[in-house]
């Protein structure tokens, strides 16, 4: 028996969607030479982590392992998978590969944090090979929801690994590769697959996925039956989408103008790349107030309710000079993220007390998804027939049902989620260690951990308040005047009059009778007050706001 072993672990993706990251290593337990698969980040929300900007996956125990890690490959260029490559490569400092459009966006994203974008290596697809440590890689090209998209087939001493990113069956993509049988049934005839890592996030949807194309006519018609301004968004990566609006506006004899940085850089870069051919000429938001409203078509940023995109601003009122009114059209020719409904929503009820016209996808007649349904991930269980297959990028329940299907349909299968090891060197995956896996945040331009207090310490003060306590002591530990208040995010009444005084007549009660030794002592005295304020605080208005006390001691010179 091979001392050798093949690992999977995942650090984000298993078990939520979004933040993915993916290790695998091979050879002596506890000493694998790593290559790591994607650098995605999530997004926060209001309610469980306010004021930060993203989340990322926490690296950790890839950093313990420096001298263990090969390389890094980036599927493609969605955000939940590069995103966190301009955070995060300093920390690995690692060659990466992508394909030209993928690479392109990520050079882009290393350059803007300080790094040199030579990091990052354009790579051909299958049959170019990429050799890292014991792995041969290669890009396998697949149709998503943004252009160039891969799977990765993973060679090792133990077996073929597939890897099979974020896809679609989709042979018609208008931008791009289309999906083709052929290429996996050469995979797979080549080399048996030992484990097939699989994407999850359509599981439930029971129909087969419909292409891209079957999308164009029923948004010409939309917008050739509009008299006024038509305004649409998508999400800023979705290359082909972009082009069926833009060419459907040129059907109306409508000039486009894009808003929104990414919708712009995501054209440009589609365009430098030769991605992107024949895109219709589009106007400036400076030249598109002087086209007439039947003659203009605006695409936009905030698909989901972000609030400082395009969408919001116009939802608003007048954004860049653009100003919607009655009877104009707002198409958001996209699915919207659970959990962004709220926001959606707002907009939605603001575009319809302005008398807009609004359609979104509750028919479907606008949107498709990038991600395969159930028939079309079975279709691909059998053109691989892998040993084994590993459920990913997915919520758990997602990852729950595919290993369900994956076991009736004859395959070993098993749901592993972010933070299991696995050996998959066997016949069957076998759990070998739990690392702790965790999140990082971006809050402001500072990685912070999700376990350092800050965005605990910030959603209880906006749940309770803050109050702050100021004394001053001589140096004889004896209290100067008295000490002062002053509140923030909590009533200013209470049952017994204004908060400060009933707050202030409290301490200094307390100061008066408290002894020199309490005085002496700062973390005692620290920890007295915010007691006390917290105890009146609850009495008097029914919450316990968040103390900070500032104890000035004034020495005699």
């Amino acid at each position: 028996m091979s001392a050798n072993r093949l690992i999977y672990l995942p650090l984000g993706g298993a078990g939520e969607i979004g933040m993915n990251c993916y290790v695998y290593g091979y050879g002596p337990a506890g000493k694998e030479r790593l290559i790591v698969v994607d650098l995605g980040v999530t997004f926060p929300d209001m309610d469980t982590t306010p004021g930060v900007d993203l989340i990322l996956p926490d690296t950790s125990w890839l950093e313990a392992r420096l001298d263990r890690i090969e390389a890094i490959f980036i599927t493609h260029a969605h955000e939940d998978h590069i995103g966190a490559l301009g955070h995060l490569w300093p920390k690995l400092r690692v060659p990466v590969y992508a394909r030209r459009f993928t690479a392109a966006l990520g050079k882009l994203k290393l350059e803007e944090h300080g790094h040199p974008a030579s990091a990052i290596n354009v790579v051909a697809t299958r049959p170019e090979t990429v050799e890292a440590g014991p792995f041969r890689v290669q890009f396998v090209p697949v149709s998503h929801s943004i252009p160039e998209s891969a799977a990765l087939v993973i060679d090792t001493p133990a077996g073929r690994v597939v890897h099979s990113g974020d896809f679609k069956l989709d042979a018609t993509p208008m931008v791009g590769e289309g999906w083709d049988d052929a290429r996996f049934l050469e995979i797979a005839a080549e080399r048996p697959v030992k484990a097939l890592m699989c994407d999850s996030t359509n599981v439930f949807s029971l129909h087969a996925g419909r292409s891209e194309a079957t999308i164009r006519e029923p948004i010409r018609d939309l917008i050739k039956g509009h008299s006024g301004l038509v305004v649409a968004t998508t999400f800023a990566s979705n290359v082909a989408r972009l082009k069926t609006l833009a060419e459907a506006a040129r059907a109306a004899d409508r000039t486009v103008c894009l808003m929104g940085r990414a919708m712009k850089r995501m054209v440009s870069v589609a365009q430098e790349t030769g991605v992107l051919t024949d895109f219709p000429r589009t106007v400036s938001p400076e030249d598109a107030v002087e086209v007439p409203r039947g003659n203009l078509m605006l695409i936009v940023t905030g698909s989901q309710g972000e609030r400082r995109a395009a969408t919001a601003q116009l939802s608003r009122g007048k954004y860049l000079g653009m100003e919607l009114k009655k009877g104009d059209l707002f198409l958001f020719s996209s699915k919207t993220i659970p959990g962004n409904e709220r926001e959606v929503l707002k907009i939605v009820n603001n575009f319809s007390e302005m008398g807009v016209d609004v359609m979104d996808d509750n028919g479907g007649k606008y949107h498709v998804s990038g991600h395969a349904n159930r028939p079309d991930l079975e279709h691909v269980h059998r053109l691989l027939l892998p040993d084994m297959l590993i459920p990913m990028h997915g919520e758990h329940r997602h990852l729950r049902e595919h290993a369900r299907i994956a076991t009736e349909g004859g395959i070993v299968s098993s749901v592993v989620t972010n933070g299991m090891m696995i050996d998959i060197t066997g016949d069957a995956p076998k759990v070998v260690d739990h690392i702790e896996t965790g999140r990082m945040y971006l809050d402001g331009s500072v990685l912070i951990g999700a376990m350092d207090g800050v965005v605990r310490d910030r959603i209880r003060m906006a749940l309770n308040g803050h109050v702050m306590v100021t004394v001053i002591l001589d140096d004889e530990n004896a209290t100067l005047g008295d000490a002062w208040v002053e509140v923030r995010g909590v009533p200013e009444r209470g049952r017994g009059g204004p908060l400060v005084d009933t707050l202030e007549e409290e301490l200094n009660q307390f100061l008066d009778g408290a002894g020199k030794k309490l005085l002496r002592d700062d973390d005692k005295l620290d920890e007295a007050l915010r007691r006390i304020v917290r105890q009146v605080g609850m009495e008097e208005v029914g919450k316990k706001p968040e103390v900070t006390v500032v104890v000035s001691r004034l020495m005699a010179e």
